[in-house]
């Protein structure tokens, strides 16, 4: 939504929004000259809605997040505005565009961004609608210039929530993962996947579907090519090794081989995601030293293994893992990384759903730390299930080590720990405890240093 927002006002649109709550993105928008109000209330709403009849200059989107019961909602509804799906909205402006869509459960937010990068470094003027702030360019939003004669390329995050990824009709689609989750829109795993290979239909005729060796994609009749780490693919990540905390790769076509790639980012995962990315911009036709060039330049996705202390005593990593198979990603690559350190995770569970539909693979993910903080659910959108709190998950980790905390709490329990390495997890609001937590570890090393 905040791209969006970004999309509009460099067009020399007025906009303005709703948000439930403050944060760093929504402070950035205000200073940006895009006012943002927090309180549900009519009043609040700018002079260009609130007359009399429907303002034909006026587009109003939401997100599916807004509940159901939502005064400002249900007033522009009620007063005969057509109330536009963000996924709607991107719908309409690739609609005329070259389009590269990335969808996945996991890995689309770093793969879109990657892709953008490659694009943007290798000299392809894109637009990029992006799930994470891009931490070489420091925005979910990048621009193509305008007024040019050549025909628009857009890179967009593909969201499978509420089936929004179904508004996109993409040239090249890239499809990281499909595993379980959001089942209370799907109902089940098998309908997920139906809309999955639905949206991979929607590729152009004469497009191209990237997607993880596995995924049960092949008989969608499109060109298509697979990528994977290590198993028998169209793109091969191989022979992946660590230099200096730094991932180094190869990745096979077929009878070519590209070799020692680079990826400053860490993680098994993100090699794969890279894999991934870089199929799909050689299949748009970029040069294969100008993609391998771009990936060592990547500089990774805020809240994405995202480095917020590195030091020679302590290690603090934050990552927007909310997914058992994100967190299995995210700490095996941490136990790969810092072999024979002390690990210690924090992480908030968001949805009460999706802790009852996957309390078992939570406990198996989360029991590959040394030690657990788990936090009560983040609720977003949904109200509480009867029985369902974290004490579910608790139950289903085997390490000693855990408990559940109040999140006022928190920064206390993380100081006494003699972790090596703290994990900050979960997509809910544990981001608003990231830089306390590494503000009060920065003053414990450095006082016993002085000491």
């Amino acid at each position: 939504m905040s791209a969006l927002a970004r999309y509009f006002k460099a067009a020399g649109n007025i906009v303005c929004g709703y948000d439930k709550t403050p944060t760093e993105l929504t402070d950035e928008l205000i200073a940006e000259g895009i006012p943002v109000h927090f309180k549900d209330d009519v009043s609040f709403l700018p002079d260009f809605l609130s007359g009399k009849g429907i303002n034909p200059e006026a587009l109003v989107i939401y997100t599916p997040a807004i509940p159901k019961d939502h005064k400002e909602y249900n007033h522009l509804v009620d007063s005969g505005y057509k109330m536009w799906k963000r996924s709607e909205v991107l719908g309409l402006i690739t609609s005329e565009a070259t389009t590269i869509a990335v969808a996945g459960t996991h890995g689309k937010t770093t793969t879109s961004t990657m892709i953008a990068h490659i694009l943007k470094a290798g000299g392809i003027d894109c637009t990029a609608f992006l799930g994470g702030i891009s931490k070489n360019y420091n925005t979910n939003l990048l621009l193509s210039r305008r007024n040019t004669e050549e025909k628009e390329v857009v890179v967009v995050e593909a969201d499978e929530f509420d089936r929004s990824f179904l508004t996109l009709h993409p040239d090249i689609a890239v499809i990281t993962s499909m595993d379980a989750d959001h089942l209370d829109i799907y109902g089940n795993h098998d309908e997920m996947i139906a809309s999955y290979k639905e949206f991979a239909s929607q590729v152009t005729e004469d497009g191209t579907l990237v997607y993880r060796s596995g995924l049960p994609l092949d008989n969608i009749n499109r060109k298509k090519y697979t990528y994977a780490l290590e198993v028998a693919s169209d793109f091969k990540a191989e022979n992946i090794r660590i230099e200096n905390y730094i991932y180094v790769f190869d990745i096979s076509n077929g009878t070519t081989k590209y070799t020692n790639i680079r990826l400053t980012w860490p993680g098994r995962h993100n090699v794969e995601n890279a894999t991934g990315a870089f199929a799909a911009c050689l299949k748009f036709g970029m040069p294969p030293d100008a993609i391998m060039s771009a990936i060592e330049s990547f500089e990774g996705v805020k809240r994405r293994f995202d480095y917020q202390i590195r030091s020679e005593r302590i290690t603090m990593i934050d990552d927007y893992a909310h997914h058992p198979e994100e967190l299995r990603a995210t700490i095996q690559s941490v136990k790969e990384l810092y072999k024979g350190k002390k690990v210690l995770g924090i992480f908030q569970p968001h949805l009460y759903s999706r802790t009852r539909d996957f309390a078992d693979g939570f406990g198996t993910s989360l029991s590959m730390l040394d030690e657990l903080i788990l936090m009560d659910i983040y609720p977003a959108r949904e109200l509480p299930i009867p029985g369902v709190t974290s004490e579910m998950i608790l139950s289903k980790v085997h390490i000693a080590k855990k408990q559940v905390c109040a999140k006022e709490m928190v920064i206390e329990k993380v100081v006494n720990s003699d972790a090596d390495v703290i994990l900050t997890l979960g997509a809910g609001d544990i981001d608003q405890l990231v830089h306390p937590i590494k503000e009060t570890l920065i003053k414990k090393y450095l006082k016993q240093t002085a000491q």
